[in-house]
This record gives C-alpha cells, structure tokens and sequence, in this order.
C-alpha cells in the first residue's frame, strides 16, 4: 500500500474519533442539562387537588393558591367538600391539601383523630383569628354568653349555625352544655348564615350566630362578639394548612410554598373583598395576585 494511502486511512480515523468524540460530549452536555432541568421542575400531569369549604376566606385562599400554582405550571383542582370528608380524603390519599385548619381549639378534634395519618403543618399561615358567638351592637342587653338565657325568649332559644361537621359547630355545642344555655344550635351553611344575619342587622331584629374573624361580614355590619368567660372558643387561633402524608415528597416545592405562605388581617381582608365582589371567585383572586406579587415572591422564591 503506497504510504499517502495509509496516511490518509490514519487521518480518517483520528478525524471519526473526534467526531464521536464530540457527539458523546454534546449527548453528555445535553443529557446533564436535561437531568438538570427535570430536578428543578415538579409539574407533571397529574392534578393537585386542594379542598375547598363554602366559607368566605377559604374560597379566597384557595382560589388564590389555583392562581399561585397555575402560573408555576401545576395542574390544580378545587374539591368542594365538608371538614370531615376533607380530613378522611387526606387520610385515604384521595386529596392532597387542606388549607384551613383552626387550632389550638377549633379543630383540635381533627388533629387529635388524624395526626398520626395526615401531615398538620407547624407553620401558620394567620396568627390572629378569633372565634365566639355574635349579635348585633345594637343589642346592648346582650354582652356575654352567660347573658343568653336571660334573653331566651328574644332569641326564641336559637343560635343559627352553619355547616354540620365544622369544628366551630362542635365547640358551639360544647359551649351550651358548659353554659347550660337553653339554646338549640341550627346547622345550615355559612350563605344562609350569613344571609339570616344581614336580614335581622337590616330590620334591627335579634340574632346571635357563631362566627370568626377573618370575615367580611365585620366590615359590613356592626357585631360584637359576646364574652366568653369560660373560655370555651379559646383564646386567639391561628390557622394552619394540612397535607396527605406523602404530599411533601411527592411536591417538595409546593410544600415549601404552603410553609412559607403568611398574611395579616389587611391582606387576607383585601383577599376575600376581591374574591366576594368579583363575578368568578377566581377572578377575584388573579387580581389580587397581580397586585401583590411581591408578598407572593416570599413565599415561592
């Protein structure tokens, strides 16, 4: 073999080795970029299901969480349930997160239940809530739960309630047998609650409901929680959020969002007027979260 032809069969493969050379170095690149891309992201098909409750400041939050999430990517779904089917839904894994948990006092019966089945979060999201009986100011005969039953009959011996199954409810109940009130506690939903409130404040008529603070309704008419001596609402409550128990491995960053997630009384009021008073409660809430991107940057940068 003439010695240009071996030289040009050595060039041809030390050209073939560089070639291949080079296209392992661009699958190694792509591949590590790729694998890199793939740790920082959690998005993936599959929904995540939060549960939603019919009160006001709950269809705040969680509209705004769908808005929050949906702009990262996240598929998310609202499951409108009751507190104790949400709470069986996070044990059975069939729901992913619960926003609202009231403690030390108002769901303590859910914690105590399922906390050793559903993950409760330490962190809070609210630090001063407030829960008791109301009635209008203009009932100044009546100031404090220990005055009801002198007033029994102004009241037809009735303290209008909302859902069934809601903590608040249960500790409204063991406030009459502490109290020994001669009062019947009428479920309902918190709509209709809050209706029957309106409609007695608009024609000066008495009424005393269960209610809590955050709440628009503060803003709309003058009420005035009752005191409560025996302390049986506690004291301040604050709210915590609730996850299935492998909800943090599944979405490590979601789970870093809820934990970092923090309001005031000003901020989640202005939620809720956006929420209440917009045609869809998500629409509602996509204003409120462009007007506040700042505040949302702490919680999910």
């Amino acid at each position: 073999m003439n010695n240009w032809k071996k030289a040009l069969i050595v060039i041809s493969a030390l050209l073939l080795i560089a070639v291949l050379a080079a296209c392992g170095d661009g699958n190694e690149e792509s591949n590590s970029e790729q694998s890199e891309e793939e740790s920082n992201t959690e998005v993936n098909e599959e929904e995540i299901t939060i549960g939603q409750i019919n009160w006001a400041e709950n269809i705040a939050v969680t509209n705004m969480w769908k808005v929050i999430l949906e702009d990262k990517g996240y598929n998310v779904e609202l499951s409108l349930l009751d507190m104790g089917t949400m709470m069986q839904s996070l044990e059975s894994g069939d729901l992913d997160a619960n926003l609202e948990v009231w403690l030390p006092v108002q769901d303590a019966n859910y914690l105590e239940q399922y906390e050793d089945t559903v993950n409760f979060s330490d962190t809070t999201w609210f630090d001063n809530a407030k829960v008791g009986l109301v009635v209008p100011e203009y009932l100044e005969e009546v100031n404090s739960v220990e005055d009801l039953n002198e007033h029994k009959d102004m009241f037809n011996g009735e303290i209008v309630g909302f859902d069934p199954g809601a903590g608040t409810m249960e500790v409204t109940e063991d406030l009459i047998k502490d109290y020994n009130l001669e009062f019947e506690l009428l479920p309902s939903s918190e709509p209709a609650m809050l209706t029957q409130i309106g409609e007695a404040v608009e024609n000066e008529e008495p009424i005393v409901a269960p209610l809590w603070t955050p709440h628009w309704i503060f803003s709309e008419y003058d009420l005035k929680f009752l005191e409560d001596p025996k302390n049986v609402y506690g004291g301040v409550e604050k709210i915590h959020h609730a996850t299935r128990t492998d909800f943090a491995d599944d979405y490590p960053k979601v789970s870093e969002y809820f934990n970092n997630w923090k309001m005031n009384d000003e901020q989640i009021g202005e939620l809720i007027n956006y929420v209440e008073n917009a045609e869809e409660p998500i629409e509602g809430a996509e204003k409120w979260v462009e007007e506040n991107q700042e505040l949302i940057d702490e919680w999910v940068n």
